[in-house]
This record gives structure tokens, sequence and C-alpha cells, in this order.
């Protein structure tokens, strides 16, 4: 009987096994985000456009699934969508005692048409360049921060370093982050560092890329909470406030720092005018949202160091911006393997012309829409006190677009990736757009991933617009044609979920919704 049971008991063992390797488990890696073939990657670097690509360089442990060996990761899209990997394009490095290394921290690329500046081999038609961070260490002591020079003659594909490194050496340990532009009314090139420690934005003057000379500084404004990452100075297009495109355009200065939740990070920016020397802020705009937050980019835990693409062709029109998706605090606990980290969709920056000032504006580029799968749509769906499903299971990756008449409910939206017990729910109340992802799914790998998120909305002509993407672990909201945006990791613990209509303390109309099953983009 004794061996009965054994044997029974073995039987049950292997059978429970093979149940649980037959169970799906969850696919975490997004389908039309970018993500890394396998390994950790963080800042977006080097975002350059020339001839028929766009450049990714990012943030990248060759080695290991988490941060270390910062090297600058490559990949190419002839859409800013489809993605090819590419080796890795610079290295960390070991200088000549053998003991000291320099790490490749971020930075950004141009194209030096005609290679006028020769730092390319003579012959070479246009040459790649790369300015970034050197992150000086020897063993475990962090020596140095300065702004080092790569040139590439075939394309970004491999690159030599410039011999007199660096060009830009202030002598701190915290000096970082060059963002350079061709700035045509006076023929010369514009690089933005920070000093993170001081909250401070530096510019500089170069003619050939190899020399330059400090212009101005800007800083200690706005959210200081946290030290300053990843400037970003660009001129952006203005709409009046029918949306239409007014040929105007204002300065905007996108830093990387603090978040309206205390002790988290993400970004902000500042409108003001550049005359090539100095960024001037105008206070007039926007009007701070939340004065000791400065304006805020992206309402959400997860899109932090964006910069915008370099060199784009007439037929994009910019800016473009692409943001890591990731928080630093809990960014090295995320459980997907063999990667750690994406990047968000291509942004189109604008601002808007609003009664508070110039309001800025993100929404996906428009060739997002050809990632668009099968449709669903649904009209006139009334709720009352309620929840209505829209759909019982879906794989968690696609596209949603909603209009909501809120009527006199306290709480209307839905419930995403919705199973037994989780789901992640976006919706309106109190004049706020949330996003609530404490029963999303894995939560408990770090304690302060549970959230809420929120952004203030005001319904215009008495209705909300969301246009919503979830891609397996990500979602990234856009309301109001973009006036405010949510980005957020959620780790459902099911490969499929529903999709829930709801209203609570009230009546609320869903005038339409309309669900996108969504195409793959990597190889």
């Amino acid at each position: 009987m004794r061996n009965q049971l054994i044997a029974l008991a073995v039987l049950a063992t292997l059978s429970n096994t093979a149940t649980a390797q037959a169970q799906p488990k969850p696919d975490y890696r997004p389908l039309y985000h970018f993500t890394p073939p396998q390994n950790w990657i963080n800042d977006p670097n080097g975002l350059v456009y020339y001839e028929g690509e766009y450049h990714l360089f990012y943030q990248h442990n060759p080695f290991a699934n988490q941060w270390g060996h910062m090297s600058w990761g490559h990949a190419v899209s002839p859409d800013l969508l489809h993605w090819q990997h590419l080796p890795v394009a610079i290295p960390e490095f070991t200088h000549t005692d053998g003991q000291t290394k320099t790490a490749i921290f971020s930075g950004s690329s141009v194209i030096d048409a005609g290679n006028r500046n020769g730092l390319c081999p003579t012959g070479t038609k246009d040459c790649m360049v790369a300015l970034y961070t050197g992150h000086v260490t020897k063993g475990d002591e962090h020596l140095a921060q300065y702004q080092n020079l790569a040139y590439s003659a075939d394309k970004g594909r491999t690159w030599t370093q410039y011999a007199k490194n660096p060009v830009v050496d202030l002598g701190l340990k915290e000096f970082r982050d060059p963002n350079v532009f061709w700035y045509a009314p006076q023929q010369k090139w514009i690089m933005t560092t920070v000093k993170p420690l001081e909250h401070r934005a530096l510019f500089y003057a170069s003619k050939d890329l190899k020399n330059w000379e400090l212009l101005s500084d800007f800083g200690a404004v706005g959210d200081t909470s946290k030290i300053w990452e990843c400037p970003a100075l660009m001129p952006v297009p203005v709409q009046d406030e029918t949306g239409r495109v007014t040929g105007d355009q204002e300065w905007v200065l996108f830093i990387s720092a603090g978040h309206p939740q205390k002790d988290f990070i993400g970004m902000q920016y500042f409108v003001g005018t550049f005359d090539g020397t100095r960024f001037i802020l105008d206070p007039a705009n926007p009007k701070p949202i939340a004065p000791a937050t400065g304006n805020v980019v992206d309402w959400g835990k997860d899109y932090y160091a964006a910069i915008q693409y370099n060199n784009l062709p007439a037929s994009q029109p910019g800016p473009v911006m692409i943001g890591w998706l990731n928080n630093w605090a809990y960014a090295g606990d995320l459980p997907t393997t063999p990667f750690k980290g994406a990047m968000s969709l291509p942004r189109q920056i604008a601002l808007k012309r609003t009664p508070a000032g110039l309001q800025l504006l993100q929404q996906p580029i428009a060739a997002t829409a050809k990632l668009r799968g099968d449709k669903r749509t649904r009209q006139a769906i009334r709720l009352t006190n309620q929840i209505i499903p829209f759909e019982s299971a879906t794989d968690n990756a696609y596209e949603l677009e909603v209009t909501i008449a809120p009527g006199t409910a306290k709480k209307v939206g839905l419930k995403l990736a919705r199973s037994a017990n989780e789901a992640t729910a976006i919706y309106y109340a109190d004049g706020k757009l949330q996003l609530d992802r404490r029963q999303s799914g894995n939560v408990t790998f770090n304690k302060r991933f549970a959230s809420v998120e929120e952004a203030p909305l005001t319904p215009k002509n008495g209705l909300i617009t969301l246009r919503i993407f979830v891609d397996k672990s990500i979602v990234e909201v856009y309301a109001n044609d973009g006036e405010r945006v949510i980005t957020d990791y959620i780790f459902p613990t099911e490969t499929t979920g529903g999709i829930d209509l709801f209203a609570e303390g009230g009546s609320a109309e869903i005038r339409q919704i309309t669900r996108w099953s969504s195409k793959p983009t990597q190889q």
C-alpha cells in the first residue's frame, strides 16, 4: 500500500509539473515598443536620421541584465517603428594603465555634411559625429565626467575615438549628457549639458565640433527635488487654440529631473527664447500647473531621459522624441528576462496656445497607425453605476481610441488587462485623469511599484478623448490630443485580458470605443 501511495504521489507530482509547464507564462516583451534582444538598457542616445535610416543608440550593458559597463547599443529603422538590431556601436574601454575605464554615458549624434571638419578620413561623403559623456573610473573610484567625441564614416557601424578627447572638461565628477544640434541662424553647433547636482544647464557653441566655447547657463528653477539630467533644447511649432499650425515656434528646454510624486523621477519642460547665446524663460508660458514640480512632460512613472532626433527628413515633421521607459526607483527589479528596459513610441512634439499659456502636446507619430490590425468598435454605450464588458479576452497588445462624456458620474473609464483578480484602471474623476496599477498583476517585485498616477484634465466640449496603447507590459495614455500623457509599466500574470467599461456614482456615456490589435515591429 505504501508503494502504491508513493507511486500515486509521484504521478501527481509529474502531472502537476507537466500542467505547470503547459501553462503559458506572462510574456512581458513588448510587441511594438523597442527592446534590446537581451540585457539592460536605459537612456536613448545619439538619435539621428541619415540616408533612409533612423538611428537609435542607447545606454546598454552588453554583459548582463542589470546596469553596468555602459556602452552605446545600436538599432536602425526605416520608419521609427520597425527596428533592426546591430552590434554594440561604442563600447566601454580600458585605458593603457589597464585599470582606468571610461564608460560611454549619454549623448547625441549629428551629421557633419561633407565632412567639413575633417574628422572622418579624406573622401568621406558625410561624417556621423557622436558627443557623449565619458564616465571615468578606477576600480570602485569615480574619477571624472567630461564630454568626448567619436566619429563614424560608415553610417554608425564602426566608431573612432577622437585623439584629443575630452572636448569639454570642467574637472568635475558630475558633468554630463551633451545634447548637440545645428543652429542655422549663426551657422554653429550648440551643445547643452548639465551640472546635475547644481540643477543647471550649460550652453556651448562650436564651429567645428572639436572646440567649444561656454555661452551661458540656466537653472535652479522648476523641479529641483532630484538631480538634473539629459537636457534637450529645440524650437517647437505652435498651434492656436483650434489646433491649427500657426507657423510660429517657441524654444523649449526639456530636463529630466523630479516628479509630481515625491522621490520619483520624471521630466519637466520650460518655454522661452533662445538667441544663439542664452535661453531665457518666459514665466507665463505656461503657467505652472504644479509650481513646486515645474511643467510636467509625462504624469506616469515610466518616461524619462527623452531627447530629440537630429537631421530629420522633410517628410517627417519635427521635433520627434523618444524616451526611456522605466524609473530608477525600481528599474533594476523589473520582472523581465532576458532584457530590462524599453523605449517609448516616437512622439511628435508641439505647443498649443491656451488661456493658461503655451501647453505641450505629445502624440505618437502618424506612422503608428500602420501598426493597426483587426478592428472592433462600439458607440453610444450608456453606463449608470455599472460595468459593461467590451471584450472578454484579448491579447494584451492593442490600441484603443475612446471618447467619454463624463455626465454625472464621479468616476468613468476602463479596466484593461482584466482577469479574475487583476486589472489596470484608467478613468476620469474629480477633474483628473488617473491610472491605477495597484491590482495590475505582479506589483510585489518592488515595494514602490504599486501606485496611482494622476494628471489634471479638463473636458473639451464636455468630452474626454483617450488614445491608449497597451503593449504586454507597457501602457501609454494620450488624453485630449496629447494635452496630458501617462506612461506606466504593468505586469499582468495572464497573457490575455478583458476590457471593461465602467461608471461609478452616476451616469456617463462612452460615445465611441475602437480597439485595434497591434502588429509586431522588431526583427
